[in-house]
């Protein structure tokens, strides 16, 4: 390959934009094109869907938004001959159904959605005697009702029944850009039979295959990181301005990447990911259960895990609270110029650490098993002194010790401690958080250097598997680094680690009954 080919096409599909990022070999963001999008549309309470298309047609968009960058900005010395691959990553857990001629039967399913397929009867045989025996029987039944596929199968069976391939975002969007049905190994979470700890689709004697309705036939081809997927197509080339024949590399989740982009290569480095949902990884050579049960998700370096606690509602949080409660920082943040979220940093300097007593549980959504099903959320403490500042740094600090619960777990099972952190997300943008953040946790907390850090993994990939860096040890070391750290006050990470033990740590078990009996009285209601 010419020397002159040493540039890489990062396409991020998240939740909020489509994002066409390139980057150079030592992961500087040399130009950036982002297409807004709207993450869904609801045609029922707690349905989350959008069209197929409008993904695909977000990310030409975004691709032909940069090459007119690129043109503009020409003295930079950018061009698309200088491309050496692209790697794509998107939204975890979106699903597609498609016919025989590859054409969408439905919209799709967007990982927010909130639909349960009810009554379904419980796995039975040695399989459903095991799960009995070991107490997760509750566990399986809620991973058959989360299942997007029991629903369609059940509520819509003529869609079902058409059904040819059943697919993630990820796959569907590689089919559009190289012609194949494939997709990375590492795009694989979500509910479907797939073998977690062999990194392969499950053996057919698994378990799964008798809680889905999903046939092998509907499931596309998959390789690992870091592999050529194919190249661009003719028709791509022509919606997308991506030079035909360019390798497409696999990639993987925008959560797995955003690990290795924050340089979370070893197992003693956490990525907090302050985003939609908020997540504690760690990168493991080993498969470990964090959860006995819940596997971890497959990690963007081929071969590895990525062990990970999830808080569902993370900071979506703070999208909640600015819509009910932050009106005031909307109005000046228009009258400034900014955005209303950097106004809430003065929110949470103006309340001292602990919130005044002020305590928040961030279960605003249920658990599989750790919190379990019935969790709830919960804001214990109040008095006349809180006020919506209080609240807003509650938040972030329950937040927080919920992450940091989310570490000691991982610490404990797979005896590795945890002894730095990087910290990725919108939610990475606000300084007041992160330092809070390393006062809960009594660790040093750093950015990465730059903000896309799921579109820089990506990339990492592509650089790997393009055979331009040696390694992933040699990748991340290039094109990782950190734009600044936060150190913790030794003072008020003891004051927060007494009310995280004493207070915090109790909480749930204290407020489960509470919790069960809301579960029975409202079922399905969270």
């Amino acid at each position: 390959m010419p020397s002159t080919r040493d540039l890489i096409l990062a396409l991020d599909n998240g939740t909020q934009s489509v994002r066409a990022l390139l980057f150079d070999l030592q992961g500087d963001l040399l130009a950036k094109s982002q297409v807004p999008i709207e993450p869904y549309f609801s045609t029922a309470p707690g349905l989350a869907e959008q069209h197929p298309e409008y993904f695909w047609q977000a990310l030409c968009r975004a691709c032909q938004g940069l090459w007119s960058s690129i043109a503009y900005e020409s003295e930079l010395g950018l061009s698309r001959d200088r491309l050496a691959g692209v790697a794509l990553t998107t939204q975890r857990s979106t699903v597609i159904n498609l016919d025989e001629n590859d054409q969408p039967l439905r919209p799709a399913i967007v990982w927010l959605d909130q639909r349960r397929a009810e009554g379904l009867p419980p796995l039975g045989g040695p399989w459903g005697l095991a799960f009995r025996l070991a107490g997760m029987s509750r566990t399986v039944a809620y991973l058959q009702a989360e299942a997007e596929a029991n629903w369609i199968a059940k509520n819509q069976p003529e869609i079902w029944k058409k059904t040819r391939k059943y697919v993630y975002l990820s796959g569907y969007l590689t089919h559009r850009l190289i012609g194949r049905w494939v997709d990375s190994v590492g795009c694989q979470v979500g509910y479907m039979p797939f073998d977690y700890k062999n990194m392969r689709w499950a053996s057919s004697w698994d378990w799964k295959w008798q809680v889905l309705p999903i046939d092998r036939s509907m499931l596309i081809d998959l390789v690992p990181p870091a592999t050529v997927l194919g190249e661009i197509t003719t028709l791509a080339a022509q919606q997308t301005g991506i030079p035909e024949g360019l390798p497409l590399i696999a990639a993987a989740s925008d959560k797995a990447c955003e690990v290795i982009g924050a340089g979370c290569l070893a197992p003693n480095v956490g990525c907090l990911s302050y985003g939609t949902t908020a997540t504690i990884n760690t990168t493991h050579k080993r498969y470990i259960e964090v959860i006995p049960l819940i596997p971890p998700y497959p990690s963007a370096v081929p071969g590895a895990y990525s062990l990970e606690v999830q808080i569902y509602r993370g900071f979506w949080m703070v999208t909640w609270f600015k819509q009910e409660f932050g009106l005031p920082e909307q109005r000046r943040a228009g009258e400034l110029g900014v955005a209303p979220e950097t106004l809430f940093d003065e929110l949470i300097r103006s309340v001292p650490p602990g919130s005044h007593g002020l305590v928040l549980q961030p279960y605003w959504s249920p658990g599989l098993k750790v919190p379990g099903p019935e969790a709830r959320g919960a804001v214990i403490g109040f008095g006349d002194v809180h006020t919506r500042a209080h609240l807003y740094r509650a938040i972030i600090e329950g937040l927080a010790y919920a992450l940091r619960e989310g570490a000691e777990r991982t610490v404990r099972r797979s005896g590795v401690p945890i002894t730095e952190l990087r910290v990725a997300g919108g939610g990475s943008r606000s300084t007041a958080a992160l330092q809070l953040t390393a006062d809960i946790f009594g660790l040093p907390v750093a950015r990465p250097h730059v903000d896309e850090a799921s579109g820089l993994g990506a990339a990492i990939d592509a650089a790997v598997g393009l055979g331009l860096h040696r390694d992933f040890e040699q990748a991340v070391a290039a094109m990782t680094r950190v734009r600044d750290t936060f150190e913790p006050d030794q003072q008020t990470h003891r004051f927060y680690d007494d009310l995280y033990r004493n207070v915090y740590r109790r909480m749930y078990q204290q407020l489960k009954p509470l919790y069960e009996e809301l579960y029975h009285l409202f079922p399905g209601k969270v």
